[in-house]
């Protein structure tokens, strides 16, 4: 495994000396006590100290087979999680969907996404910047332009707290149905964000440690749910409504499943700053596709079999009436005290999903400006973790609408973004010239920005006319089917598609960059 250096010369050092001078004497006081008090706690063993700075070559590691195979297992152990289980019980549930249906659309859809993940993860290596990072200071200036990068790299924070916030809910569900309601659905979510935080705030090592074996107990606890759930899994229940209803909720379903996967898109390449450049980019796509392909397909094919058991078990049905984690314990029923333990350890599974979301976020606040950039990134994971609890705390009845609509919605512009960046890369990059990443910092060296954004504000556009949410239905996505399709995705991703390339050729042909 990769470790990271100490670099006590990390953000959150204080302001230059410069404009200490121009501070009243109070203020200066107040700063050094900050300043000291940051470098007292960055110089805990095991705190990582860096932020957003690029890490230099000279700081990073040889890489062996073992450090590729960290790649897997890092994804695998995000992924294997509770909250995954509870997106694939959406399938039936939610959109309808016969047990072959839901399996498939998962199945596909999880692929989909892991792939665009996957991509993403390969610039990590090349660059030694964080891809949300990359969204301000390498990647994204390459493939949006310096300011529109900043709009990423926003949106990506409230899909990390977003994240945050759901994991925090299933956990305190899944706690609370162990303890037969004698703990409510609010301790159990304080509980789950606790530990995430004492695990996230001390940075890459403890976290790569923590995500190298924290696949082991979430794999067996949901091999024996599979073997005690299983039997009452209904794999003949069919789909509900005419063709076009069901072709409508088919597509919506793998459009959800997709979003929940390449969601991690923005931070693909988060966790690959310490690995040298001379990583293979087809090792790095391929391991960390298996290891987001391979778990959530896992995770998402036990969710579609326990809630086709709601139909045909009244008990399991009851459960889902209380909340996803309690229809995932009554799985276990019939094991008494060792299905509960193996309760427990699903809800706490879901502080491997919720360590990089949280890490990502954190670092995601220093890149939006100057004075986030001066704060630690210690400081931001304690504010990200308490946004997206407090979040949590007040939706804890809505979590399956929070699911339909926030996966669906970071979706678009996530995939909108890839479409960009992927014809940015194979049609203007790779054929004529390459990236200079040491022209990172020099706007005169990077692409004005006018072709991508205008491309994702048409996908954008193209996105809220074919969207099918229960706040807004567009205008295109009606006439899918009866009760709508969400089309989001789809259209926005080949609007982007197709006007991308001829604005970018007119942007460099008039400015050459």
């Amino acid at each position: 495994m990769m470790e990271e250096g100490k670099d006590t010369s990390s953000v959150g050092a204080g302001p230059e000396p410069a404009s200490l001078e121009s501070q009243s004497s109070d203020s200066a006081k107040s700063t050094n006590v900050l300043t000291r008090l940051n470098q007292r706690i960055t110089s805990v063993r095991f705190l990582e100290a860096r932020g957003i700075e690029r890490v230099p070559e000279s700081e990073r590691h040889d890489v062996n087979a073992a450090d590729y195979m960290q790649m897997t297992l890092l994804w695998f152990s995000t992924n294997i999680t509770a909250n995954n289980i509870a997106l694939g019980m959406l399938g039936p549930i939610s959109f309808d969907l016969g047990f072959v249906d839901a399996a498939l659309c998962a199945t596909f859809g999880s692929l989909l996404g892991a792939a665009g993940a996957a991509y993403m993860g390969t610039w990590g290596p090349a660059s030694g910047n964080r891809t949300m990072l990359n969204l301000d200071k390498v990647v994204a200036r390459y493939f949006m332009g310096y300011w529109p990068s900043k709009i990423c790299a926003l949106l990506n924070i409230v899909i990390m707290l977003g994240y945050g916030m759901i994991d925090c809910l299933v956990g305190g569900q899944v706690l609370s149905a162990v303890a037969d309601g004698n703990m409510s659905i609010v301790v159990g979510t304080i509980i789950v964000a606790i530990i995430t935080w004492a695990i996230v705030v001390f940075g890459m090592s403890i976290f790569h440690i923590y995500e190298r074996w924290a696949w082991i107990p979430q794999l067996i606890a949901l091999f024996v749910l599979v073997g005690s759930a299983g039997p009452k899994f209904d794999t003949f229940i069919t789909s509900s409504g005419d063709a076009r209803t069901v072709a409508g909720n088919r597509l919506s379903f793998l459009s959800l499943c997709l979003s929940g996967a390449v969601a991690w898109a923005p931070a693909g390449a988060d966790y690959y700053v310490y690995y040298p450049p001379t990583t293979k980019k087809w090792k790095t796509f391929t391991m960390t596709f298996l290891g987001i392909g391979l778990a959530l397909v896992f995770a998402t094919l036990l969710g579609v079999g326990l809630a086709s058991g709601t139909f045909a078990n009244a008990d399991w049905a009851a459960a889902n009436e209380v909340s996803s984690g309690a229809l995932i314990l009554e799985g276990y029923s019939g094991l008494g005290g060792f299905g509960k333990f193996l309760g427990v350890l699903v809800s706490l599974g879901l502080v491997a999903n919720n360590i990089p979301g949280t890490y990502s976020a954190s670092l995601g606040f220093q890149v939006l400006g100057r004075y986030g950039a001066r704060l630690p990134r210690w400081f931001w994971s304690c504010i990200s973790v308490i946004i997206y609890t407090a979040c949590a705390l007040g939706g804890r009845n809505h979590l399956y609408d929070i699911f339909e609509n926030f996966l669906a919605l970071m979706g678009y512009w996530v995939t909108i973004f890839l479409t960009i960046a992927l014809e940015e890369h194979l049609l203007f990059r790779r054929p004529h010239r390459g990236f200079d990443w040491s022209a990172w910092s020099d706007p005169s060296k990077l692409p004005l920005g006018l072709a991508a954004f205008t491309a994702f504000v048409i996908g954008w556009i193209g996105s809220i006319m074919c969207m099918y949410q229960i706040y807004y239905v567009g205008p295109i996505a009606k006439l899918a089917s009866d009760e709508g399709a969400d089309l989001g995705i789809w259209v926005g991703c080949s609007w982007a598609m197709i006007v991308f390339p001829p604005l970018r050729w007119l942007e460099l042909k008039q400015f050459g960059r």
